[in-house]
């Protein structure tokens, strides 16, 4: 009865924490990219980044913010994932890792965008041929990290847990084969913009990608409202 109750409320606790990761990343994630319109999208990046530097810090924020809540939402459900298949459980959080390692390499190039716009600004005969192949190559990593984190890795790591949801009956089937659906899509946008089928940003590849911010805020919610199914053979 004691194991019972316990995994009654690791469940709770757990399923809770998974759902409000998953909408923290989400939020997030779209707040630190809107933040970093001055050194991403603005042609004249060299010389708002400079003045626009706390704007941009704080979109650094949040994306710490995101790769820790990301790094939750695979510490949470693993314990759940783990009795269904050891193997892959170990492979969601790996590869949700992996994700966040890309994001912080983004985030680090967009902070060394914030130093070069600032040293730009600082030099009395700012050279734009110095600092400009500079600037475009910090813009490239940025963007490369994004379609194998957020993209590419992400296609996985949902990939794997919607399987495991469709097979184990954690989460109701739809919603597993929504997350299916979503996860190949998303991983098919990656590597369209890989091999520069579609621009990163794209009336077809927000198309192809939405779908996965579906699937990811109709987990968190049934998450924090119904919890994992426990089955009696769990």
């Amino acid at each position: 009865m004691n194991s019972i109750n316990t995994l009654t409320q690791m469940n709770k606790s757990n399923a809770t924490a998974t759902g409000i990761c998953f909408i923290v990343a989400a939020v997030t994630s779209i707040v630190g990219k809107l933040l970093y319109a001055p050194v991403l999208l603005n042609p004249n990046y060299l010389t708002i980044g400079a003045t626009e530097a706390s704007q941009v810090i704080l979109g650094a924020v949040f994306e710490l913010i995101l790769a820790v809540t990301a790094i939750g939402t695979g510490i949470f459900m693993y314990p759940f994932l783990r009795r269904f298949n050891e193997s892959l459980g170990l492979g969601y959080v790996f590869f949700r890792a992996l994700e966040v390692v890309f994001i912080l390499i983004g985030l680090v190039s967009v902070l060394a965008l914030v130093t070069l716009s600032k040293s730009y600004t600082a030099s009395p005969t700012p050279d734009i041929a110095h600092f400009g192949p500079v600037g475009t190559i910090l813009k490239s990593i940025h963007d490369w990290s994004f379609i194998l984190g957020p993209n590419f890795m992400l296609g996985i790591n949902t990939f794997i847990y919607s399987y495991l949801f469709f097979v184990s009956g954690l989460l109701p089937k739809p919603i597993a084969i929504l997350g299916l659906t979503s996860s190949v899509l998303i991983f098919t946008v990656s590597l369209l913009e890989l091999f520069g089928a579609v621009q990163q940003v794209s009336v077809v590849g927000f198309l192809l990608a939405f779908p996965i911010f579906i699937n990811e805020m109709m987990v968190a919610v049934w998450l924090i409202r119904k919890g994992f199914n426990l089955s009696p053979n769990f």
